[in-house]
């Protein structure tokens, strides 16, 4: 298996602020977002953000864990990169624009590369259940989230 790669947007009937408020949360993404397993802050900024935290998700053949490093820069841009974990890279973000009249598009995007051994057990039907889970349906996700 090639790197596991997606991006998917929504425009949602919210304010940015209030968009961002929920995605620089990341300790409650599992709370939302479907395939999570837990996300357990292991360092936090200055101002009580999570900034390493322990990701462990549904793999399809495996839970995978990680350490992610998060990077923010509110309200329209939230980054994370994988510093160490059972994928050989994992790197993804969230994008959000003000589109006015308290409306707000968000892009998730992710990036991930399991490596040669894992990638054996990633194949077809596989990887195509894990895209479905972890990246198709983020801003949707979100969006319901927001609108709530």
């Amino acid at each position: 298996m090639a790197k596991l790669t997606g991006e998917s947007t929504t425009e949602i009937d919210a304010p940015i602020d209030e968009v961002w408020a929920i995605i620089e949360d990341v300790p409650t993404a599992p709370e939302w977002q479907g395939g999570y397993r837990r996300m357990t802050a292991i360092e936090t900024d200055a101002e009580g953000r999570a900034t390493l935290v322990e990701v462990v998700v549904d793999g399809k053949v495996k839970d995978l864990a990680s350490h992610q490093r998060f990077t923010y820069a509110g309200p329209t841009s939230l980054k994370w990169e994988q510093t160490k974990g059972d994928m050989k890279s994992v790197t993804g973000s969230w994008t959000l624009e003000d589109l006015g009249d308290g409306r707000t598009k968000a892009t998730f995007a992710l990036e991930a590369d399991p490596g040669r051994v894992l990638g054996m057990a990633i194949r077809g039907p596989v990887e195509m259940a894990l895209r479905a889970l972890l990246v198709n349906p983020r801003a949707g996700e979100l969006k319901k989230r927001a609108e709530a």
